[in-house]
């Protein structure tokens, strides 16, 4: 028998189910073999030329798996040794040879036994190889200590394999990564895919263990100061008292009456404050108590009960702070200067609180900010994100050995006045567990006509926050809780246009990473369109993040160059800009060069911004099922059931032979099948798929369209539309038909996309086939 890795191939072997662990071409692996199922495998591969198919188990738990509890996908393995072992079990040691799919199971037992498909490896050029070889590569010469397990063994494997097929697989086998993400390496048939994704991975794992270096480093040094601290204390004590200095509890006890005296506290916490001095005075100096009750004591005179700041009442000077720290987002600033207009003009915060709801990198935090700047306040911020015990919102109590105040109250002390603006960052991403509930303190907090009492449980006296202006950011509304958004006025904070982003760049990134890199603006200079192609082809972003990271990039390799070279100045241009950031990274879709049948182009809204949506549609010979392809959604695979129910519905109104669906099967499937898809606006777009292939009509090849239908053919509104016609004009298109409802959004669309796009508000379905059809 003889496997052949270079073409597609069918194979009936024996398979064994393996755990904890990934089997991957071009490496060897190990395994002691002894449940009876896996022994009957390895018997009747005598038989198959000593071959076999490692195949993963889903849950290695498992003790006796069935084919559902196996990955889809395996490799091609030959035995190279065989020992058995006094116990009856068998150490085996595994070549793999190349990647297979799995086809069928053909038997379970004795040992399973199945139909599988190879997949050979599909090469790229030879000079993009080369260079994303190279690059991968020194990130392993550089980083493999950080890497791998035993990085000097990889590296020998890695110079004896040649080829970056072969190095690709030796270097995710053998990567710290998770079972789960290798098994996407035995997907990836694509060298390409995979030295990108290895990248990738590599660049993660280089960060966490970087980070588990600085941690380890961070602790070590704290005990050591620690050590040092309380060294250095003793001997103070003993110098002081070799000296006779007047350094006691009782100075200790009367700065700390001296202090709560001097402060404005409420009357109830000064009582409590000057019991707790007299209880320190009587506790011995040596005792753990004495120390619990001087820190509540130092806490309780750091905070801030009476100091507050001005508010700045000028409206105008708050609409030129936002407009000059933030380009676009019109809409939002607008929202924030009306919110600020009543907040002067009443004298107090309005009653509900600022929630901004956005993707992630489109300036939430720093419009936060921003609204600090323009009212001359404080500006505080806690971050949400995990936070899954109620304590760290309210505290801990006393009783507890290291007890702190929560996070309301420690940001209180660093704010240092009783009014600062107070961000509540991803506050839709908190969770909750057997400790509580912080999304249900949190109502307390931003409810104005509780927080005046906040109750903080280190604290054990109220605390006033009804000063504070709060302002809270999420990206995603629906995981808030209905009653925490409740008491928010939400603001929508959408992505950024690529012209608005080319803005961002041109009026903040670029010379604020000039300044950050030593460079003066005559030193760095970037050709027109430059930076929209960073945009289009280098990033795929709501935000602007990872854009100034690529104008930092750029910032390095330019300091670099000037310095190695000799420069006075460096332009950058269209070709300068590959040298330094490498091959565009991302394609945007573009229209269809003619005119097809049973291939519609439909606009979708990502978290990136939009994109256009191919929907190709074809039938065959079949019994009436319906295959749906692409890594669809729940959503979306019901759009396409109320499609093609649609037109099963209206087929003669279509001139469509009914008896065409019970004798085909039809297959619908929207390209990029890697990337996961889901929403209801392609129902439309299926549609006319579908009518197009059985009527045999061309769709005209300029005209997008986006919209719900339902099974009367009604065409519902969706969202995005702002986003998603700025990706129709990008592609080229020509006509975009929209639900009618949909009408109002036009208003947000940018008047360089409405000049060149004809936008056709539709209510039906029929009318959307008269635009499409020809």
């Amino acid at each position: 028998m003889r496997i052949d890795v270079n073409s597609v191939e069918m194979h009936t072997l024996p398979v064994l189910p393996v755990r904890g662990v990934i089997s991957l071409p071009n490496t060897e692996i190990r395994l002691e073999i002894g449940r009876p199922q896996s022994i009957e495998a390895l018997e009747a591969c005598e038989a198959n030329g000593n071959y076999v198919v490692l195949v993963s188990q889903v849950d290695p738990n498992v003790e006796v798996p069935q084919s559902d509890d196996l990955f889809q996908y395996g490799t091609i393995a030959k035995i190279t040794m065989k020992i058995k072992l006094p116990n009856g079990h068998y150490k085996v040691k595994f070549n793999s040879i190349t990647r297979v799919e799995v086809d069928e199971y053909t038997q379970v037992d004795p040992y399973f036994e199945a139909v599988v498909k190879t997949m050979p490896s599909v090469l790229m050029e030879s000079d993009q190889e080369e260079a994303m070889l190279r690059l991968l590569l020194d990130e392993v010469s550089e980083h493999g200590s950080l890497l791998f397990a035993h990085p000097a063994d990889v590296t020998a494997l890695i110079d004896a394999a040649q080829t970056a097929d072969k190095v690709s697989d030796i270097i995710a086998f053998y990567l710290r990564i998770s079972e789960e993400d290798k098994m996407k390496y035995l997907s990836l048939t694509s060298v390409e895919e995979r030295l990108s994704t290895l990248l990738k991975d590599i660049e993660k794992e280089k960060n966490i263990a970087e980070l588990e270096i600085k941690i380890n480093q961070e602790v070590k040094r704290s005990l050591d100061e620690h050590q040092k601290e309380f060294y250095l204390r003793e001997k103070m004590k003993a110098i002081q008292k070799e000296l006779g200095d007047d350094y006691s509890k009782d100075s200790v006890s009367q700065e700390f009456r001296e202090k709560v005296q001097s402060l404005k506290m409420p009357e109830a916490v000064k009582q409590k404050a000057l019991e707790e001095i007299k209880r320190f005075e009587m506790l011995p100096a040596n005792s753990s108590e004495s120390g619990v009750v001087r820190t509540y004591l130092e806490w309780l005179v750091a905070l801030p009960w009476d100091v507050k700041t001005e508010d700045n009442k000028d409206i105008l000077f708050a609409e030129k702070t936002l407009n000059d720290q933030h380009f676009g987002l019109e809409k939002v600033k607008e929202r924030i200067l009306e919110y600020l207009a009543v907040k002067i003009m009443t004298g107090k915060n309005p009653s509900t609180i600022l929630c901004l709801v956005g993707p992630p990198g489109v300036g939430k935090t720093s419009l936060a900010r921003s609204i600090a700047d323009a009212l001359g306040r404080q500006f505080v911020k806690i971050s949400l994100g995990g936070v899954k015990d109620e304590s760290e919102i309210r505290g801990h109590r006393r009783t507890y050995l290291g007890a702190l105040p929560g996070r309301l109250i420690q940001a209180m002390k660093k704010a240092g006045t009783t009014n600062p603006v107070f961000l509540l960052d991803e506050i839709d991403k908190m969770a909750s567990d057997y400790k509580g509930d912080p999304a249900s303190a949190m109502l307390e907090v931003l409810d104005p006509e509780q927080n005046s009492h906040f109750s903080d449980h280190y604290l054990e006296e109220e605390y006033d926050l009804s000063q504070v202006l709060f302002v809270a950011t999420a990206n995603y509304l629906e995981n808030i809780p209905a009653p925490l958004r409740d008491r928010m006025d939400i603001i929508h904070v959408d992505s950024y246009t690529e012209q608005e982003k080319a803005e961002i760049a041109t009026r903040y990134l670029i010379p604020r990473q000039l300044e950050a890199h030593g460079l003066e603006a005559s030193q760095l200079t970037i050709a027109d369109g430059v930076v929209m192609e960073m945009i289009q082809y280098y990033t795929r972003e709501a935000g602007v993040r990872q854009l100034e990271r690529l104008v930092g990039s750029i910032c390095r390799k330019v300091a670099r160059k000037l310095l190695a070279e000799n420069l006075e100045t460096v332009h950058v241009d269209s070709t300068m800009l590959v040298s330094l950031l490498g091959k565009h990274k991302f394609n945007h879709g573009l229209i269809e060069q003619d005119d097809q049948i049973g291939v519609v182009t439909g606009l979708a809204y990502t978290q990136f911004g939009g994109d256009i949506l191919p929907v190709e549609v074809t039938y065959y010979k079949g019994t009436g099922k319906m295959v749906l392809t692409g890594k669809l959604g729940d959503v979306m695979k019901e759009s396409a059931q109320t499609a093609i129910s649609y037109v099963k519905a209206n087929a003669e109104k279509f001139s469509i032979d009914p008896a065409i669906f019970k004798d085909h099967d039809i297959h619908i499937h929207v390209p990029e099948g890697a990337t996961p898809k889901d929403g209801p606006s392609a129902g439309v777009t299926m549609v006319t798929a579908l009518v197009s292939a059985f009527t045999q009509k061309t769709v005209k090849r300029e005209v997008g369209m986006t919209g719900e239908v339902t099974l009367r053919g009604r065409v519902l509104p969706i969202g995005g539309l702002k986003e998603k016609s700025i990706s129709a004009h990008r592609a080229g298109l020509k006509v975009v038909i929209m639900p009618k409802d949909n009408e109002k959004d036009l208003d947000d669309i940018p008047e360089s996309v409405k000049k060149e796009i004809t936008f056709i508000p539709v209510s039906t379905v029929d009318e959307v086939l008269q635009q499409a059809l020809r």
